[in-house]
């Protein structure tokens, strides 16, 4: 197998799975300017069956790129991506290679859970969690058991590397290239599943790094939307009619709501403020009943679904943050008008998240329950690294 892997300095342990050290295929590939990794690599002394790639100096600076030059030299049948923080379980790589093997050769991708590690650090990791949650345990299972198509992870994919071949790779102009690829694959007449394993990731702690990582989500999606609208007809074909409903669902819906929240609420708050509530709400008449039900089943549904993952996760204690939902909200709609403006004038910009600022860690507690108080964590040997590709073991570094 070959994993394409996002790499640090203290991220060594965690990209030694329980596989046949024979069998992988790690590959980390780094911009050509990225010292500091090239020096914690370095560091480590890897030998094999660990590979450094450097991705050259021309085209876009972006994962997508990195992936797409380490996947001809990825020797397995089966690849997956890892980003440079991520702590996935042991045996992901043995459940993906079963899963593969026990389905049909239209299975192309798994996509194993995502879960926020550091989720005690604020109420900005503990939304993220939930985010997390809803998505990947409660939404992607629903869609995958549907046999609709859904927007890739970024992270943990598992594919059969001669289909990612013949599917093009990723766009390298797509600064959200899971999804897209998640399209085009479900296009082509392929399916994604989920899988049943989870990789603990560190969430942004401090709001500016999450609002540029959260842009460039907004600003992908709205680039996968561009691209495979521009034959609506044959993408319905394609998708299927139900299949190209849920495509709007997660892009369109997703994306158009977030940019449409403060301009929503504004014209409310106009009403409510310009004359007594009561009256305000009289002189609306039907538009009240639509503005009330509109904005309470959004949040409703996206508590609902948060709690849901929640509970799956044991986390519920957690739950108390979705009371911020409204605030989380504008935070959003921040984050989609940056990246539409960032869409009209630097549309392959990709702006890093910082990583190893995590002040907590879910993982290291077990741990430490299991085994004893761990170590604390060495933020020293914090570094900014970039997005990872691929899977037999293959691994490949750009800023998330």
């Amino acid at each position: 197998m070959t994993r394409l892997h996002g790499a640090d300095a203290c991220g060594a342990c965690a990209i030694i799975p329980d596989y046949p050290i024979e069998k992988l295929d790690v590959k980390f590939v780094l911009e050509a300017d990225d010292r500091a990794t090239k020096r914690a690599l370095d560091r480590l002394d890897l030998g094999p069956p660990f590979e450094i790639i450097v991705a050259p100096s021309v085209g876009p600076r972006t994962k997508p790129k990195a992936l797409n030059v380490a996947l001809p030299l990825a020797r397995g049948p089966y690849t997956a991506v890892y980003d440079a923080e991520d702590t996935p379980e042991p045996d992901q790589l043995r459940r993906a290679v079963a899963a593969f093997r026990a389905a049909d050769e239209r299975l192309a991708c798994l996509q194993a859970s995502l879960s926020i590690d550091n989720t005690a650090d604020n109420w900005l990791v503990r939304m993220f969690t939930a985010n997390y949650a809803g998505q990947f345990d409660v939404l992607l299972p629903g869609l995958a058991a549907l046999h609709l198509p859904f927007p890739l992870g970024g992270s943990s994919n598992h594919f059969r590397t001669a289909v990612l071949r013949q599917s093009g790779g990723w766009d390298p102009y797509n600064v959200t290239e899971d999804a897209d690829l998640g399209v085009r694959l479900h296009r082509l007449g392929y399916r994604a599943a989920v899988l049943p394993s989870t990789t603990y990731e560190e969430a942004p702690v401090r709001l500016i790094p999450w609002l540029k990582q959260r842009t460039r989500w907004y600003k992908g999606w709205m680039q996968t939307w561009l691209v495979h609208m521009r034959q609506p007809l044959r993408l319905m074909r394609e998708l299927s009619p139900a299949g190209a409903v849920a495509f709007q669902l997660f892009l369109a819906c997703n994306v158009f709501a977030a940019l449409i929240h403060p301009l929503f609420m504004a014209a409310l708050c106009y009403y409510l403020v310009a004359q007594p509530p009561l009256e305000a709400i009289s002189a609306m008449g039907h538009e009240a009943t639509v503005f009330f039900v509109t904005l309470l089943a959004g949040y409703a549904s996206t508590v609902a679904l948060d709690l849901v993952g929640l509970q799956r996760r044991r986390l519920l204690a957690h739950g108390w943050v979705l009371l911020l939902t409204p605030l989380y909200w504008f935070l959003l709609s921040l984050a989609a008008w940056r990246a539409l403006f960032q869409l009209l004038f630097a549309p392959q910009l990709w702006e890093k998240t910082d990583h190893g600022l995590a002040k907590s860690s879910r993982l290291a507690k077990k741990f430490d329950k299991a085994f004893g108080k761990a170590e604390p964590r060495d933020k020293s040997r914090r570094i900014h690294v970039a997005a990872g590709p691929a899977a037999i073991m293959s691994g490949a570094t750009r800023k998330l």
